[in-house]
C-alpha cells in the first residue's frame, strides 16, 4: 500500500517525491486513482492555505485566484490538460476513433480553449460570488477538491479503459476498486466533510454525482470507456458542479 500511495503523490503532483529514491513498482501506478481523495487533502489543502494566508494581504477575490493558480502549479495542470483534451475530443470528434485521436493530440484546439477558459472562469466566479468569509471559502476549497476526486475516482469501476494500455499517454491502465479500497476512499472523502463542511449545503454533495452520471453515460456512448483525459475532466466538472450546488443551496434553504 505504501508504494501505491507514493505512486499517487508522484503521479498527481509535481512535488519531487522522486528524490526519496524509492523504487516504486510500475504496478502501483495502476492503483493511483484509489488514493485520489487522499491527494485532494494535499491539493485542496494547498488551495485553502493559500487562500487563507493571502487574504491577509489581498482582497479575498484575489486570494482565491492565487489559490486556484497554486493548485495548477502543484499538479502541473494535469487535470486542466485533460479537460481541454476532453472538450477537443468530444467537441470535434464524430466517432470513437476520431475522438480518441483528437484527445491524444498534444495540441489544444478551439473547443479545448473555449471549454477550459469558460470552466476556469465559472469556477472562480462561483466561489467569489458566494460572498463567504475567508474561513468558509478556504473550507469549501478543501472539501470541494476532496469530495469531487472521490466521486470522479469511480470512473474506473463503471467503465473500461477505452484504449489499449500501450496506447495510453501514461502507459498505464487503472484497475477497478475492491470493496476495501472503496471504503478507504470514502473515509478519505468524509473526513474533511465532517470537520469543515456546513451541512446546510448538503445538496452540493449530490451535484457531483449527477454530473458524474451524465459524463460517464456520454463516454460510454461515444467511446465505450474512459481515458486519462476523461478522468481529469470528470474531476474538474464534478468540482464545478459542487460550487454550483453551494450557490443554489443559498436560495433553496
Amino acid at each position: 500500500m505504501k508504494y501505491d500511495i507514493l505512486a499517487a503523490f508522484m503521479f498527481f503532483t509535481r512535488l519531487p517525491f522522486w528524490k526519496l529514491k524509492v523504487d516504486v513498482p510500475s504496478a502501483s501506478f495502476k492503483h493511483v486513482v484509489y488514493y485520489w481523495p487522499l491527494i485532494g487533502w494535499l491539493t485542496g489543502g494547498v488551495m485553502a492555505l493559500t487562500c487563507w494566508l493571502l487574504s491577509y494581504v489581498f482582497p479575498l477575490s484575489v486570494a482565491v485566484l492565487f489559490a486556484i493558480a497554486a493548485r495548477i502549479v502543484l499538479t502541473g495542470a494535469l487535470h486542466e490538460d485533460g479537460l481541454a483534451d476532453f472538450f477537443d475530443g468530444f467537441g470535434g470528434g464524430t466517432d470513437k476513433t476520431r475522438i480518441l485521436s483528437i484527445m491524444k493530440d498534444s495540441h489544444i484546439g478551439t473547443y479545448g480553449v473555449i471549454g477550459l477558459s469558460f470552466s476556469l472562469f465559472l469556477f472562480y466566479t462561483m466561489i467569489v460570488n458566494l460572498h463567504f468569509s475567508v474561513s468558509e471559502t478556504a473550507s469549501l476549497l478543501l472539501v470541494g477538491d476532496v469530495w469531487s476526486k472521490f466521486v470522479a475516482s469511480h470512473i474506473v469501476n463503471l467503465l473500461p479503459y477505452a484504449r489499449k494500455e500501450e496506447e495510453s499517454k501514461a502507459k498505464v491502465v487503472y484497475e477497478g476498486m475492491s470493496l476495501k479500497v472503496f471504503g478507504m476512499g470514502l473515509l478519505f472523502a468524509l473526513c474533511p466533510i465532517s470537520l469543515f463542511f456546513d451541512w446546510r449545503y448538503f445538496v452540493a454533495l449530490i451535484f457531483p454525482f449527477v454530473v458524474f452520471w451524465g459524463l460517464t453515460s456520454l463516454m460510454n456512448k461515444k467511446i465505450q470507456g474512459y481515458t486519462g483525459d476523461c478522468c481529469g475532466a470528470t474531476f474538474l466538472l464534478c468540482e464545478l458542479s459542487f460550487y454550483i450546488g453551494i450557490y443554489l443551496s443559498l436560495y433553496l434553504f
